[in-house]
């Protein structure tokens, strides 16, 4: 799985916004602040999270000592307080011989040994969300790891999502326990906690989110009932000054739909809100006998491939209860009480108020539908309404999109990425292909950006606001001199940003910045942007005294050789100086700038009154937030976050740089228990565990990323638990698989894969702190793929392997996974090659393998588990399969973590730890893998590697249902 910088998500469900523009090619329009250590979200105001991230948990006090905050408002999916499922200590499986009872092994849900269960079951503090003014803090309190009953809920899996019909939602949804507001001080004190009041006792609360102007909350409630009461979800509103809060309907039959979008402030005062038809019956009944059998022709001999989606309509009995559950009606509700419904019931993805407050924007998909794609391609129609529900103009009906070309940059036809200006009351802008949406079609220009007003005069067709010669990125605006095109082509990683004047005919658009995304080096950082007194978000323009000068701010994460520095320069956008105006501590704290916290006004920001919020941490040291005010630059800290792991917080942290053999720089970052002394205590049992990454230069890949000073966050999965068994840790070495030019970096998968391993090998045993008879490697999805090859390929390095949610055969991938964008008949050699699973002969090493029962995520179907572990059983390789009921690609119940943790315990201690023999001792010297070869294929010539990433490339489009996400872009960033 794509590693989210500490920020754990859902592939079909993510909202990660900055409030700095994100790194070129990207751009979005962020709003009121979420934090989350180390890392903090911004939802726009006005509108809650579309997407679903992890959360926890119930922890509560008056104070900012006590808290941390945490990923998103929407607070989705992970919750809930101690498991109330049958569970089993890490010594009921021991006979009284001390020796392991095998009977027992595969009978219940167990605990891994208290120094790891105490770490995942610390209660989690609750979350923080600023104010769109800046001036009052939410204290969102949480719960813990949800119990397996939570996950074992029915959900129906429809059209790429998965829904529980009990609350109308998608399934798995967490919540917030209850919402206290403190005042923000002029001093960055805060004032005594006001409860937020008035709903029901043990309510789950969701989707919370500002009015524009503050001085209102909205948010879901649902309480558990009685299985013959509702559970659906109810909108409430409560007043920000007195914390009352009350239903917003009056009636109590109204319901909340949030298959997809849920509700969002058109003005200070009124929701345009989704709700479940009230003529709505009961679900359609499947058939008992189905009319007919279920065909799928392609005899217009149409070229379609497609990735692995998994959760596909199957039959017309899913499409209809697709429409039952997703068929929304809009209403207009005031806080005042008034209520009227507008449009005619329809599957609503999207509704997106102009910044003025007279448009809305309405995205629905129709049939027909499709059974080899996700909802995300189906026909799209994109509407013109005023607020109170005047149908306008159509924008666009979109067909079927099943033919989108599996290359990287590849995009559906027609108009996409339609949006309203932020800078403008009510202008749209949106871009349209002109390669067919196919990137490997050469054509000049590739995309095209136009505005136009919400209502044009009659005649008045689209203005070109640029041309672009690579794929369209997103643009940051500003105002009618200023705004910044992004384009990127992933196959040759270029990215540019351009500088165009939107409201300019004589001003001809230039290139800002030409590089390469891989160049971190190079990376000029991105421009804060400011909120507008409409609440969109656009780029601040900065003012010094006696200085006609244009200035931004750009916001930059300082990769250097020595790691990451962030930085704050000012910039000149028309003569390109830049000046340094703050940069983070280098000796012993990592600090970033998270915020402009001065950004009420409107025009621009006086350079002398500028006031930011920063983030700062260290090895040992959990992330503090400050707010830092201009001239004297004196910052005022405003959070005390306790040490959430006491127990390892003097862990040893270090950034190490190696070589492979063929010259590339590889890093890493080495962690040590507290108190180890290599000189002292001898070397350590070791746990590797990483994830691949292409590259198209080997100078790119031996850059370094990440900073020898960042907090060591520990997940409920991580690796790093194992420091309290007393492993040293080598997390995230580097393993750069390089096509440079045209080769394809597939095409030397194994030799490089191999060579990275072997370079990382080393440099534990050179420095005496891992035993070279006790190194075990493990990792995630593209991770337990590496895992698995590596003890194919690279016996001689290991001693046994955990591998969690992985895909083992590609040949069940055919038409790409992860980077690979070229089909298995395009590229058989390579596939074959790659896959571990035609090497399961070659597995010598004790293999774990753990998957989820439901894995929902492109490539990494169950199945691949099952069928490796079979062939591994086949062969005698020493193995074990865990296949965890309910859950999907990433583990969520408390059972299923702490048996998770158990098992890899279990494993480590007894292949790792115990393990006396040469690693070599159990390898075939007849099978000796000739991985420095390499593979080729010369069936075909490179195209375009996948871009985005994530677990195994989901290649789903977020962007189609809701157009302010982008896939790409938030992957990408985070």
């Amino acid at each position: 799985m794509m590693r989210l910088n500490k920020v754990y998500h859902r592939s079909l469900s993510l909202l990660a916004l900055s409030v700095s523009a994100p790194s070129p090619p990207f751009s979005f329009s962020p709003s009121s602040l979420s934090l989350s250590p180390p890392a903090f979200l911004a939802l726009r105001p006005g509108r809650s999270a579309f997407a679903s991230l992890k959360t926890a948990s119930t922890m509560t006090s008056s104070r900012f000592t006590n808290l941390v905050p945490i990923n998103a408002l929407a607070c989705e999916e992970n919750g809930e307080g101690a498991s109330n499922g049958a569970v089993s200590s890490s010594s009921s499986n021991t006979a009284p011989n001390g020796n392991e009872d095998e009977s027992t092994l595969g009978v219940g849900y167990c605990l891994p040994p208290p120094e790891i269960k105490d770490i995942v079951d610390a209660p989690p503090l609750p979350a923080l969300s600023f104010s769109p003014h800046r001036d009052k803090i939410l204290f969102l309190k949480r719960r813990a790891l949800p119990p397996l009953a939570e996950l074992a809920r029915p959900e129906e899996k429809l059209a790429g999502i998965r829904i529980d019909g009990r609350y109308n939602t998608r399934s798995r949804m967490s919540f917030y326990t209850g919402i206290g507001i403190h005042q923000l001080m002029p001093d960055g004190t805060l004032g005594p906690e006001k409860e937020v009041h008035g709903y029901p006792d043990g309510a789950k609360i969701n989707f919370v989110t500002w009015s524009l102007n503050g001085q209102h909350l909205a948010f879901s409630i649902r309480v558990d009932e009685e299985e013959n009461t509702s559970s659906k979800l109810r909108v409430w509103v409560a007043d920000v000054e007195t914390g009352n809060a009350r239903p917003l309907f009056q009636s109590p039959n109204i319901y909340l739909n949030a298959v997809f979008d849920n509700f969002v402030w058109v003005n200070n005062s009124t929701l345009l809100v989704s709700t479940i038809p009230l003529s709505r019956g009961g679900p359609p009944s499947k058939p008992l006998v189905p009319a007919g059998p279920k065909i799928q022709s392609n005899e217009q001999k149409n070229v379609i491939q497609v990735r692995t989606f998994q959760d596909l309509l199957k039959d017309e009995y899913d499409e209809d209860l697709f429409d039952y559950y997703t068929t929304t009606q809009l209403v207009l509700a005031s806080v005042d009480g008034t209520v009227k419904e507008i449009g005619p019931p329809a599957v609503y993805t999207s509704m997106d108020p102009s910044p003025d407050g007279k448009y809305l924007l309405i995205s629905s998909i129709h049939r027909p539908y499709s059974f080899i794609v996700p909802c995300g391609r189906f026909p799209k129609k994109v509407d013109l309404w005023t607020t109170d529900g005047k149908f306008v103009r159509e924008l666009c009906d979109l067909p079927l999109a099943e033919d989108i070309p599996i290359a990287s940059n590849s995009v559906r036809k027609g108009m996409r990425s339609i949006n309203w200006r932020a800078d403008k009351p009510s202008t749209l802008y949106w871009v349209e292909t002109q390669d067919g949406g196919d990137a490997k079609v050469e054509v000049s220009p590739r995309d095209i950006v136009y505005t136009q007003p919400a209502e044009p005069l009659e005649g008045e067709q689209p203005a070109i606001l640029h041309q672009l010669d690579l794929r369209y990125g997103g643009i940051s605006w500003c105002d009618d001199l200023l705004a910044l095109v992004y384009e990127s082509w992933y196959k040759t990683r270029r990215v540019r940003t351009w500088v165009v004047s939107p409201g300019s005919e004589d001003s001809s658009p230039h290139i800002l910045f030409d590089r390469s995304s891989e160049d971190v080096y190079s990376d000029p950082g991105s421009p804060m942007l400011r909120r507008t007194p409409n609440g969109t978000y656009v780029i601040a323009k900065i003012s010094k005294e006696n200085d006609g000068s244009t200035y931004i701010l750009l916001n930059g994460s300082g990769a250097t050789p020595e790691g990451n520095i962030p930085f704050l320069d000012l910039f000149d956008i028309n003569t390109g100086n830049k000046e340094r105006i703050w940069q983070s501590d280098k000796e012993k704290y990592y600090e970033t700038v998270v915020a402009l916290m001065s950004d009420q006004k409107e025009g621009d920001m006086c350079l002398d009154q500028l006031k930011i919020l920063t983030s700062k941490e260290s090895k040992t040291e959990n992330t503090q937030y400050y707010i830092l005010i201009w001239p004297h630059k004196q910052a005022c800290q405003i959070t005390n976050f306790p040490h959430p792991y006491p127990q390892l917080a003097s862990l040893q942290k270090e950034m190490i740089r190696y070589q492979r053999k063929d010259g590339v720089q590889l890093t890493a970052t080495l962690y040590l228990p507290p108190g180890y002394d290599p000189s002292k205590d001898g070397p350590l049992p070791c746990l590797i565990w990483s994830y691949p990454g292409e590259f198209k230069s080997k100078d790119a890949a031996g850059q370094v990323r990440g900073s020898p000073n960042e907090f060591a966050g520990i997940g409920p999965t991580s690796a790093l638990l194992w420091l309290a068994r007393r492993f040293a840790i080598l997390s995230g070495p580097t393993i750069p698989i390089i096509g440079e030019g045209k080769e394809e970096a597939n095409d030397r998968y194994v030799e490089q894969l191999v060579a990275s391993a072997e370079a990382a090998v080393q440099e534990v045993i050179q420095r005496g702190v891992a035993h070279p008879n006790k190194i075990s490697v493990g990792g995630h999805s593209y991770g337990a793929f590496m895992t698995a090859n590596l003890l194919a390929h690279a016996p001689h390095l290991f001693c046994c392997g955990i591998a969690r949610s992985g895909a083992y055969n590609r040949t069940l991938t055919p038409f790409g996974f992860q980077n690979e964008d070229r089909t298995l008949w395009e590229a058989t050699t390579t596939y074959v090659e790659m896959s571990p699973f035609m090497s399961a002969n070659r597995i010598k090493k004790p293999i774990l393998l753990i998957h989820g029962e439901e894995d929902n995520n492109p490539g990494t179907l169950t199945m691949q588990s099952d069928r490796f572990f079979n062939a591994l059983k086949g062969h005698g390789a020493l193995c074990r399969l865990v296949i965890l009921p309910f859950e999907s690609h990433g583990y969520a119940s408390r059972e299923s973590i702490m048996h998770v943790l158990w098992e890899t315990d279990r494993w480590l201690q007894k292949y790792c730890v115990s393990n006396n023999s040469d690693v070599n001792a159990d390898v075939d010297p007849t099978s000796k893998d000739d991985s420095s070869k390499g593979a080729t294929d010369s069936k075909s010539e490179a195209a375009a590697a996948s871009g985005g990433g994530g677990p195994e490339a989901s290649h789903f489009e977020c962007e189609e249902l809701h157009p302010r996400l982008n896939c790409q872009s938030l992957a990408t960033r985070w």
